[in-house]
């Protein structure tokens, strides 16, 4: 049985292949040549669950700010039945008028070290060369990177998978506070970036209530079980899922003092409005935003809310104490 492939590499297969050609694939050329959807279809999985995984890996691209184009017939551009797709790299790339300090160059080229030709999949190239052997052009620069590294919890492929296949989870969840975690059981309906960190959206199965969890607490790992759930309640659930953690942000907001030219205000800035006494930030979770504040240690000083206060003063005082131990051990 052929090794499942993750949906975040088939995602990056799909950019891979709709960036390498200019006149664009027909849906049933990216089934049949880009890896994720290859294997599925070699080990038997339907036409049509494979037609609605790729309508769904599209609309997570486009959602993510990727344009992917459809080019109908230009007789009848209403009749996609042969449709292609692609990525035009003229909207894809960054403007022309974009400029960046030295600084900020160092921080790209920083990042891109992490990627290199050596990290090339060997099923992306597979594909990029049953691509170019249908006579469809390719662009060599664009073809087969992939990240070594990646910054997902290791919740994200099993929740991700079970996504996918309609499937009940459990897991351990742990919330601050509380001395151990929490068996949960849901219905995964959706996985949410927000605030730089992944969430997973569902409905709780004990209540039969929608719940967002963050993956950073799941404690050990995430089990799929044989419980089916409707495919059709992830309709709409990743906007659900913003929705409501941009309400709960409008809730609550952190005012801080904030030292110019460092990480705190180049990192804070970006999601925050000014005040007359520094920023205010909008947060979701108190002890995930004590955590961010406390790595810039002096760059940033919290007004209000006292609460958010306490536990910045909370966490610097442990990494004191932490170091003074160690010096006394020394």
């Amino acid at each position: 049985m052929a090794a499942r492939i993750p949906a975040e590499e088939r995602l990056t297969n799909l950019v891979v292949a709709l960036m390498a050609t200019e006149i664009g694939l027909t849906k049933q050329q990216i089934l049949d040549n880009v890896s994720g959807y290859r294997q599925r279809a070699d080990a038997g999985t339907r036409s049509d669950a494979l037609e609605k995984m790729f309508e769904r890996d599209k609309d997570e691209l486009r959602s993510l700010g990727v344009p992917i184009e459809t080019i109908g017939d230009a007789a009848d551009p209403n009749d996609l039945r042969e449709a292609r797709y692609r990525i035009p790299q003229a909207e894809y790339d960054l403007p022309s008028d974009i400029e960046f300090t030295p600084a900020e160059l160092a921080v790209l080229r920083l990042a891109g070290s992490v990627w290199s030709a050596e990290s090339v999949s060997g099923d992306a190239q597979s594909g990029v060369r049953k691509i170019r052997a249908l006579g469809i052009d390719g662009d060599e620069p664009i073809i087969g990177f992939a990240p070594r590294i990646t910054a997902r919890d290791a919740a994200f492929s099993p929740l991700q998978d079970a996504i996918e296949r309609g499937r009940v989870v459990t897991f351990d969840y742990l919330k601050p506070g509380e001395d151990s975690p929490r068996r949960r059981r849901i219905r995964p309906l959706a996985l949410v970036d927000y605030e730089a960190r992944w969430h997973v959206y569902g409905e709780d199965v004990e209540v039969e209530e929608d719940r967002t969890f963050l993956l950073s607490r799941i404690v050990g790992d995430v089990t799929l079980t044989s419980t089916p759930f409707d495919p059709a309640l992830r309709e709409g659930a990743g906007e659900r899922a913003l929705s409501g953690l941009e309400r709960v942000a409008a809730q609550n907001s952190a005012l801080l003092e904030v030292t110019p030219g460092t990480e705190a205000a180049l990192r804070l800035g970006r999601r925050a409005t000014a005040a007359s006494q520094g920023i205010r930030v909008p947060f979701v979770d108190l002890h995930i935003l004590a955590d961010e504040l406390a790595s810039y240690g002096p760059e940033v000083r919290v007004v209000e809310p006292e609460p958010l206060r306490d536990a910045v003063v909370s966490r610097l005082r442990a990494v004191v104490a932490a170091h003074s131990d160690e010096g006394g051990l020394s």
